[in-house]
């Protein structure tokens, strides 16, 4: 998954009841309002990273990223026709050996180990950072086709938790068992969108807005069911839409965040290439002049769950490591609200870039930024593209807590810099 779309033009154009206090004991939630500034730190580190990135669990520990983290969610498990969980890429996750370079330990895999792949590199990292939890999150753009037949009766329902609990939380993989207990704190669901329709081919019913709030309420039961065998309190969060009209038509929100540790709203993909002008794609206020008629701005986003009853400290926000791009731009308005031809070339999909490549082309182009609104763009004359540095990730990390939020969210962490200079640059403003 590359994308995460808001709003219905977008797409057709392209439990705990409470945070709990600080503990020592690491299978709580630990940080909630409550690990130094007091607001979550929630990066999703991707299974394909180490692909054609080549951007690794052990780049999580030389950035310095790990230590900055109070929650990574390893993004994604999928769901099969009849909802029940699976891996999709069992290579990436429990397969693929590392060497000792590789590795976050520094000692290599050898053959026959239980556990190899990101999930045994995952659990190297919560060894060096044991308040770290860790999320399984299943379906993403490309992986929440079948969430609604999944979703659909309470025998459904019942039978896929089961099998996302058996698979990631007990750790039972393919020809395993037990292989990868231990490693996940919990379950993150990421289906993209109840009720609305999501990436091509997802299935979608009028339904799927009851029946989402009943899942929740099932993973909650079973998760405390497991908790009160192993003794542990396991996570329950979730990633919820941008766009209020999908809110309203998909999600119960008082009645799903009782049952959720934390929700991340998404605060990026307001506009991209998709969009025939130019325009933000994660700006804190709706910019003036903004011509589009859905006027999306984190801002938004943020009121409209908390007017529908979100507790403000459940309330996590996302923020971008990477730009969205447009390419034959009107050279006017240095390019802002512009029509365009199309996508921006870019390294891995067009209209999308990495925030750390673009920052080794920053000399082709002039920063421009709308300090009111809270966003900033690149323009060279003909190229345009969203530009969230460290000057804006700060300035978002001071606006969620100034509103007193539950925290901030990062999609993805493989987009920052050798240095980790957004995740910096997001901590600092968390704690202005």
């Amino acid at each position: 998954m590359s994308s995460r779309r808001v709003g219905l033009s977008v797409l057709l154009a392209g439990a705990l009841s409470a945070s709990l206090a600080p503990s020592a004991n690491a299978d709580v939630e630990s940080y909630g309002h409550g690990h130094g500034n007091g607001q979550r730190t929630v990066g999703y580190y991707t299974q394909w990273s180490g692909y054609d990135r080549n951007f690794l669990v052990k780049d999580l520990v030389a950035n310095g990223t790990a230590k900055k983290l109070t929650h990574l969610n390893y993004a994604f498990g999928f769901l099969d026709e009849s909802g029940k969980c699976y891996s999709s890429d069992p290579w990436a996750d429990y397969q693929r050996p590392f060497t000792a370079e590789q590795s976050v330990d520094g000692v290599a895999d050898v053959a026959g180990q239980a556990l190899s792949g990101n999930l045994n590199q995952l659990k190297e990292l919560k060894a060096k950072n044991p308040r770290l939890r860790v999320n399984i999150s299943l379906g993403g753009w490309t992986g929440s086709k079948y969430f609604s037949n999944a979703a659909l009766t309470p025998q459904s329902r019942a039978a896929h938790v089961k099998s996302c609990l058996d698979l990631w939380i007990k750790g039972d993989l393919e020809g395993a068992p037990g292989a990868a207990a231990g490693l996940f704190n919990g379950i993150d669901l990421d289906w993209e969108w109840p009720a609305s329709e999501g990436n091509t081919g997802n299935v979608v019913r009028p339904e799927d807005k009851v029946n989402f709030t009943a899942l929740v309420a099932e993973y909650r039961k079973q998760l405390d069911q497991l908790g009160r065998s192993t003794r542990k309190k396991y996570d329950l969060t979730a990633f919820l839409p941008a766009d209020p009209v999908q809110l309203d038509r998909g999600i119960e929100t008082r009645k799903v965040f009782r049952d959720l540790t934390f929700a991340t709203l998404q605060g990026y993909d307001y506009h991209g290439a998709w969009d025939p002008i130019t325009n933000q794609q994660s700006s804190l206020r709706t910019p003036k002049g903004d011509p589009s008629a859905s006027k999306f701005s984190s801002q938004v986003t943020v009121d409209a769950y908390l007017s529908r009853g979100a507790p403000r400290d459940k309330v996590v926000l996302g923020v971008p490591f990477y730009s969205r791009g447009w390419t034959g731009v009107t050279n006017a308005n240095n390019g802002l609200f512009q029509a365009a031809t199309g996508p921006a070339p870019g390294t891995y999909e067009a209209g999308f870039e990495d925030y750390k490549v673009l920052k080794g082309q920053l000399s082709k182009f002039t920063v421009h930024r709308d300090a009111k609104a809270g966003h900033a763009w690149l323009f060279d004359g003909t190229t345009f593209w969203t530009w969230d540095d460290a000057v804006e990730i700060k300035r978002k990390g001071r606006y969620i807590a100034d509103r007193d939020l539950g925290g901030a969210m990062i999609w993805s962490l493989d987009g920052d810099t050798a240095d980790g200079e957004l995740i910096s640059a997001l901590r600092s403003g968390l704690s202005d």
